[in-house]
Parts: C-alpha cells; structure tokens; sequence
C-alpha cells in the first residue's frame, strides 16, 4: 500500500467528492443527493475517508473511498438499519462503503473497516452490521465481506420489492 495512503475525518467540504464515489458506485448503494449526504455524514457515528498522496496539510490528496456507519437510536428510516435495530442496541450499522474505480483491489476496503471496527469497540458494540444487494447481485461485495468474516443473519426485500438484501454482521473483536 502507498506509504501515503491514510484515514481522515471527513467533512462538509468532502461532500462533492462522496457524491461522485456515490453515483460511480450505483446500484451497489443507492443514489442520493447533496442535502442527504451531507445530512449522512453528520449523522454519522464514523465518517471516514481514505485518501491517497499527499501529505495531512496538502491539497494534493485523492479521497478515493469512503464510509458511514451509524450508531443505534440514529433518526435514520432505512429499511435495513431499522431491521439491525429492532435485533438489539450493540452495534455499529455501516450505512455504505465506496471504493472509487481504480483503487479497488489495494487494500482500501479493509483498511476502512479497521476505522469502523475501532470505532465499534470504542463504543463497546457487540458486532458490525451491513447489507449487501443480492438482487440486483453484487457478488464483488458479498466475497469482500465474507473474506472480512461477516457471516448473512437475515435477509429483506426492500424499496418496494426491487431490491432483495443479505443482512450481515461481524462480531466486533
């Protein structure tokens, strides 16, 4: 991996950028807007992103990839984090995960899930929680999390029967 390669914080300023990794990344998470990012990442128990070159105080760096996870008794009314909710209160809900085009298969991935799972201890969850589309199939993504060791609990027919997801969770080491 790029020696600088490292995880920041993300901020209102980054939002432009997650709306295009967003939409690039469609249908393996849904579309939205401005407003709703950033309402996402200010909602958000973590939200990270990894960037690549540059140095902290350059401007130089790439975001190349991002993620949100909610924490339980978010105002949130997705289908999916709902149904973590109702399952219990210990866990860290990974609303999405984007690695732009270009810099998937170098280690981003897990290097963001290391931020989520650190996170997910330091506020003592039991497990990560995750969905991942099996209709329409996202098989790419599926192999990605179980290779991470997420195993399915459930799964769900969401957006009015279009989309069919598998629930996965992990438990936090």
């Amino acid at each position: 991996m790029d020696p600088d390669t490292r995880v920041r914080p993300l901020t209102e300023a980054d939002v432009p950028r997650l709306l295009e990794l967003n939409h690039a990344a469609v249908p393996a998470v849904n579309d939205i807007g401005a407003e709703e990012m950033s309402a996402l990442v200010g909602a958000a128990a973590l939200a990270a992103g990894v960037v690549r070159g540059g140095h902290p105080d350059a401007r130089a760096e790439e975001l190349a990839g991002f993620v949100l996870a909610l924490a339980p008794g978010a105002d949130y009314a997705s289908e999916n984090y709902r149904w973590f909710s109702a399952r219990g209160d210990r866990f860290l809900y990974v609303d999405r995960i984007v690695v732009g085009e270009g810099h998937r298969g170098k280690g981003l991935g897990p290097l963001l899930y290391d931020a989520v799972f650190a996170e997910a201890q330091a506020r003592g969850a039991a497990e990560v929680d995750c969905e991942v589309n099996v209709e329409p199939p996202n098989p790419g993504s599926l192999a990605f999390h179980a290779r991470l060791g997420f195993e399915e609990v459930g799964r769900q027919s969401t957006k009015g029967g279009s989309v069919v997801v598998a629930l996965l969770a992990r438990p936090t080491p």
